[in-house]
């Protein structure tokens, strides 16, 4: 086991003093509320999943602009969740989940009626300053509402409901939009905001009732100490580089390029295409509990867990590259369900965070994680397009199942580099937290139980 990193500022084991929440009716409702916000917040963001053909014909735009769309709404996504996670820490969950939805809903109107490509760029800027405050902001109150043992739990559901949300935008939104329009549609969508909007100023409360305020008003000082204490905690960037490895692929192939992938690469039908995508999301729905389950009964093996998944994403996408002609469909089914268990597999990161963070810098924390797998996802996905537009010279539409199975190989460019990094970081985590947790430490390793044996 390797020292600790250099500049790692050792934290006392103890936790504050406070019993810890327990749960029941009131914490359920206000949970099922702050996720039905992330419910539509996902919806939105896996709309261009199925629009992106349309969106193509409707602003006349070629591949790496359609890009564009997605990698500019996850580019300000995965900028704001440093600031987030110190808005978060001031002024609590509650008022988050209400200006991510105003932005949200404001963003997905402007997308709705606007004819130009600068237009509805802007509309995803927007559209990504809301979705960036909703995650972070349901796991402040998964934390702040129930005990610590469902925390792994509640935390994989929240991505298991969440992700619901892409469901409908698979398979419902393709059909309205064929049958209603681009306006029609996305206005729509755009309405369902105001109901979510109310439901959080009615059902959702920071903290349970007697429990001591969520939000802290820092100095600008502190603020700064505690985002460099979380950046320099070995933990936070295990959690950082375990995002960053394994959310990237499935929302590759979610938000944007695995639908026209399945459609001329592999030259399957629209139908089956959006079944495919359909499958990605039913993975994500019930990968999220058992991945859940699993880190809460060995959550030493959180790091382990990441590589593996990640080794079998890699190995599964490179038979399908290399394989001559199309791929059966079983194994484009395959190919789905384990590029899908990537989805709740990062949400390892944030639960390694929680570990390691203290609950002054947990927003922080989550933030600086939630930022990897969303950088890794628009540098993917912008450099998907730019080797598309450089290896032919067709429309948005014309690319030839080479071209994409040359782009798709830029995937393993985010593998190898995450790899690397949860490797080295996850025995310099370890080492922190013997430091500066050793209870958590022996609990976790197993060595307590080891000792305990002993002594009987």
């Amino acid at each position: 086991m390797s020292e600790p990193s250099p500049g790692s500022t050792p934290e006392p084991d103890a936790r504050p003093a406070t019993p810890p929440p327990t749960g029941g009716r009131r914490a359920a409702a206000v949970w099922s509320a702050a996720v039905a916000v992330y419910f539509l917040a996902i919806f939105h963001r896996s709309s261009l999943g199925v629009a992106g053909l349309a969106a193509a014909e409707r602003f006349h735009v070629s591949a790496s602009q359609l890009s564009t769309f997605t990698v500019l709404q996850l580019l300000v996504y995965a900028a704001m969740q440093v600031p987030v996670g110190v808005l978060l820490d001031r002024f609590g969950p509650q008022r988050l989940l209400l200006a991510g939805t105003v932005l949200m809903t404001a963003a997905q109107l402007g997308f709705a009626v606007t004819g130009t490509y600068a237009g509805a760029l802007a509309a995803r800027i927007f559209l990504g300053m809301g979705d960036a405050m909703i995650f972070i902001s349901v796991l402040r109150i998964i934390a702040s509402w129930f005990p610590p043992v469902r925390n792994p739990m509640l935390t994989a559901l929240t991505a298991a409901v969440g992700q619901s949300g892409a469901l409908v935008a698979a398979i419902p939104l393709s059909r309205a939009l064929a049958s209603y329009g681009w306006t029609t549609t996305f206005a729509a969508s755009a309405s369902v905001g105001v109901l979510l909007g109310a439901l959080v100023v009615v059902v959702v409360r920071d903290v349970p009732p007697g429990a001591p305020p969520s939000r802290s008003v820092k100095p600008i000082r502190t603020v700064g100490r505690d985002l460099a204490l979380a950046w320099r905690d070995p933990g936070t960037r295990l959690g950082l580089w375990s995002h960053f490895t394994l959310q990237f692929a499935a929302n590759v192939m979610g938000l944007l390029w695995g639908y026209p992938f399945f459609i001329h690469a592999e030259h399957r039908s629209r139908t089956e295409a959006g079944a495919l995508l359909t499958l990605l999301v039913v993975v994500f729905i019930i990968g999220g509990p058992l991945v859940g389950g699993y880190i809460a009964r060995h959550p030493w093996q959180r790091s382990t867990a990441v590589l593996s998944i990640v080794g079998t994403m890699a190995l599964t996408w490179t038979v399908v590259l290399l394989l001559p002609g199309d791929a059966p469909l079983w194994l484009l089914c395959l190919l789905v369900v384990v590029t899908g268990i990537g989805g709740p597999g990062s949400m390892i990161g944030f639960d390694l965070a929680r570990t390691f963070a203290p609950a002054s810098r947990l927003g922080s924390a989550s933030g600086i994680v939630n930022v990897g797998g969303f950088v890794a996802s628009l540098l993917t996905m912008f450099a998907i397009g730019v080797v598309l537009d450089a290896v032919t010279a067709g429309t948005s539409t014309d690319y030839g199942a080479g071209a994409y199975k040359l782009a798709m190989c830029v995937q393993y460019v985010g593998w190898l580099v995450g790899g690397v990094q949860v490797w080295r970081y996850r025995y310099r985590a370890r080492a922190h937290l013997a430091d500066t947790q050793p209870h958590t430490f022996r609990s976790m390793s197993g060595l307590e139980e080891y000792h305990h044996r002993r002594l009987r």
